[in-house]
């Protein structure tokens, strides 16, 4: 499975460095430096916290183009993640908003990230950037220029969207996968902050049939215990920072309270009262 390859274990618990405005964006501040601190300082907590892997997005750059971002992103980026990962031992991934995989992997190959996130991987989703197409071929084509081994990890029906067409999510899994060939699965609510139902992660597990299934938002401790019994790993980050406020830094503390709740697995007993069984890490 990917993630062991990646994580080195089968449930990996992802933390989110959201970047502060990046040049040209609408909310650029005029210090690069101050950015490039603040996304030490997040990594650092999520480091020390216990994650085992970070993906860094330009979060704070909304609003978003829908494809190419500016080479100015690109460039600040690149030197953002390179600082990172020498500061840090942990597995890295890029997600270029709102949908630059090709400027994702150019920067992941030049930094060795070990992966990225694509929001639109196949299929047409309708969203507040207008209508962005999936190109899956053009991704893996790159990828392959590339020479690198980076993983693609791919949001199926991904949040602040709705597909063109009537949404199935078996069969948007099962394109993802058999189609669009990702290493991975993203499934999310329908925003920010929503976590996507258990059922729907039940549905999304048969139809990619060993191909990783990962928790995409929504997650915190008092519901991951429950999602990760039926999910392979989880993205997160609002519920990491600080008060759980999503324009606030990590939290080391809320970072270690989650992972605690994600390794205490949810039992139901004969009478379907909720207990908790706490496992060894």
């Amino acid at each position: 499975m990917i993630t062991e390859k990646i994580f080195g274990k089968k449930n990996p618990i992802i933390g989110v460095v959201h970047l502060l405005p990046l040049p040209t964006s609408a909310r650029w501040g005029g210090s690069l430096r101050d950015v490039m601190r603040r996304a030490e300082q997040e990594a650092t907590a999520l480091a020390a916290g216990g994650v085992d892997g970070i993906i860094i997005e330009n979060f704070f750059d909304a609003p978003f183009t829908k494809d190419n971002v500016d080479p100015a992103t690109i460039s600040a980026m690149t030197l953002i993640v390179d600082r990172i990962m020498n500061l840090i031992m942990l597995p890295i991934g890029l997600n270029v908003l709102r949908n630059d995989a090709k400027g994702a992997l150019a920067i992941a190959s030049c930094v060795g990230a070990s992966f990225i996130r694509v929001n639109v991987y196949t299929g047409v989703m309708a969203t507040d950037q207008g209508l962005i197409e999936g190109k899956a071929h053009e991704i893996q084509r790159y990828r392959r220029e590339l020479g690198e081994d980076i993983a693609i990890f791919a949001d199926v029906l991904v949040k602040h969207a709705r597909p063109l067409s009537t949404p199935n999510l078996t069969i948007a899994v099962q394109d993802t996968i058999e189609r669009g060939l990702a290493d991975a699965v993203i499934l999310s609510g329908w925003a920010t902050g929503l976590p996507p139902s258990k059922d729907d992660l039940e549905l999304a597990q048969s139809a990619a049939k060993g191909t990783p299934v990962l928790i995409g938002s929504g997650a915190n401790w008092e519901n991951i215990g429950d999602l990760m019994s039926v999910a392979d790993g989880v993205i997160v980050s609002s519920s990491l920072k600080r008060h759980g406020k999503i324009d606030e830094t990590i939290d080391p503390s809320r970072v270690s309270q989650f992972i605690e709740a994600a390794q205490t697995p949810i039992i139901l007993s004969n009478s379907s009262t909720p207990s908790v069984i706490k496992t060894a890490n």
